[in-house]
């Protein structure tokens, strides 16, 4: 089976802006950042979907999701944040690997301008308060 780009990005063959990494989780910037914030939270195994993810395993990439999100509204200010998982194809799925996604709302209305300008701010900030993320 070839890997998906998920896989890639996990396996270090695709470079990523990390926001955090342990042995077991993954989280990232979407390349898009469709909304400020737009990180991925995967599990470092291979998953078809969220549907499919051993229990064990959802629970280390939900806790990591979770802890991104509070970091997000106490220390940078979020008003809001999304945390969703598409399942198949007719849900909006478009590779199949299991991922959360996780994004902000700030009142940020133009993305093209926050993305060129404040990716590595981003990154910098949560890089900064990745200890607060750890889960024990």
């Amino acid at each position: 089976m070839e890997k998906d780009i998920f896989c890639k990005i996990i396996d270090g063959e695709i470079p990523c802006h990390k926001v955090y990494e342990d042995n077991d989780v993954l989280a990232f910037l979407d390349i898009s950042q469709v909304t400020k914030g737009h990180t991925l939270v995967v599990s470092k195994k291979h998953y078809d979907n969220f549907l499919t993810i051993p229990q064990e395993e959802m629970h280390k990439v939900m806790d990591v999701a979770q802890r991104i999100g509070q970091v997000e509204v106490k220390l940078l200010g979020a008003r809001g944040v999304n945390i969703l998982t598409n399942c198949y194809p007719a849900a909006g799925q478009t590779i199949p690997d299991q991922q959360q996604y996780q994004r902000y709302n700030n009142g940020f209305n133009n993305i093209q301008d926050w993305r060129r300008d404040n990716v590595n701010l981003f990154v910098k900030q949560m890089s900064i308060f990745s200890p607060l993320i750890i889960i024990s």
